[in-house]
């Protein structure tokens, strides 16, 4: 049986706003996770380790923060001369220029290019999430069921409010809501979508006349092609958390300490990354570290527990950090105590601060300032 062409699409434009400040200079899929990885790592490697080739980002949130890290698809295989990596960022002079207003709205204004290139299938990924899924398995679903589309679910025990839930019967979808006050289910799409191509953008151009504008592909899209084509399911049992929220993003890390998160380190499914190469971490005379990752580069010599230390970060003597993630260059000073929080890169905190509490996630600004979530 001929394999179907696959399209990948990455969505890495939005501007993640609801991670307030730790997205303020940088693009999303740019943030750190686990110290040395990115978001966008989850997708790629995933993507990698699947043998899809042909992958295209599109961008338009601060481009910058992630193309430095992207380093043309080097890490993840994907420089290649034939299909690899391609970046599509916002553009002027023709149909589909200028910004998006949503995930739909993005993927609208490339339908000129998805026609030209003339995929079977579009692979629609998000950079938010982490999970460990075998993209192929998502296309034997989809071949199998003959289906217009297929989402990837997984029950979640957080607030299914904040995502798309989805009601289904034997495999099929029966019904979709974008983030309802009162979700019926807790099965919700994990931002994974296959889709026929044509009849794809053939429902994008439908929508966008219809609704005179596209937004999210939650608001118009899905509720359209599972109330008139065939929509299936592909169920992720594994590991599945969206990192759009700082309580949430602080949770990942908690349950990668705990050992029941996405293993970062799997050798039959590693993330790949393009992290620069440094010196391993080092740790001081009289330093006191338990259940903690320290990244290369990092120098300890205060007191570190449950918490992941970013590269370059120090902690002096006498500063104590508890529960917390530190990202890449943070200077915690003598005196200084953090206790769950998150701490942006660069910041440099007083000596005797005291950042952060039992109560809730608390993040730290580049400059120092913090807020709770």
């Amino acid at each position: 049986m001929k394999q179907p062409k696959v399209l990948a699409i990455v969505l890495a434009g939005g501007a993640g706003g609801r991670l307030g400040t730790l997205t303020d200079r940088r693009a999303k899929p740019a943030l750190p996770v686990a110290g040395t990885y990115r978001l966008i790592d989850i997708p790629l490697s995933n993507l990698h380790h699947s043998g899809f080739s042909d992958v295209w980002m599109v961008q338009q949130y601060q481009p910058k923060s992630l193309n430095d890290h992207l380093a043309n698809g080097r890490p993840w295989d994907l420089d290649r001369t034939n299909g690899g990596l391609h970046v599509l960022p916002p553009f002027e002079g023709r149909q589909g220029e200028g910004f998006a207003d949503g995930n739909a709205d993005s993927l609208f204004r490339q339908s000129a290019f998805i026609r030209e290139f003339n995929p079977d299938l579009v692979l629609l990924l998000s950079a938010d999430h982490l999970y460990q899924l075998d993209y192929r398995d998502v296309v034997q679903t989809h071949l199998d069921a003959q289906a217009t589309a297929t989402i990837v679910t997984t029950c979640f025990d957080g607030d299914a409010s904040a995502h798309g839930v989805v009601e289904v019967a034997d495999g099929a979808v029966t019904g979709f809501e974008y983030k309802p006050e009162q979700p019926k289910t807790n099965l919700v799409a994990t931002e994974v979508f296959l889709f026929n191509a044509m009849h794809l953008l053939d429902t994008l151009e439908l929508l966008e006349k219809e609704e005179c504008g596209l937004d999210d592909y939650g608001d118009q899209l899905l509720p359209h092609l599972v109330k008139h084509s065939t929509v299936v399911e592909h169920r992720l049992d594994g590991y599945w958390l969206d990192l759009g929220t700082p309580e949430n993003y602080h949770r990942a890390h908690r349950d990668l300490l705990a050992g029941k998160g996405l293993r970062f380190d799997d050798p039959e499914w590693p993330i790949i990354t393009g992290s620069p190469r440094r010196l391993p971490a080092f740790i001081g005379t009289g330093a006191v570290v338990a259940d903690s990752l320290l990244s290369p580069g990092s120098r300890v010599h205060g007191e570190v527990t449950r918490s992941v230390i970013g590269p370059d970060t120090v902690v002096d003597a006498g500063a104590v950090v508890v529960d917390s993630i530190l990202l890449d260059g943070v200077s915690v000073p003598a005196g200084a105590r953090v206790v769950r929080a998150i701490v942006d890169s660069g910041a440099v905190l007083a000596a005797g601060a005291q950042v952060g509490g039992d109560d809730a996630v608390t993040v730290v600004d580049r400059d120092g300032d913090s807020t709770s979530d």
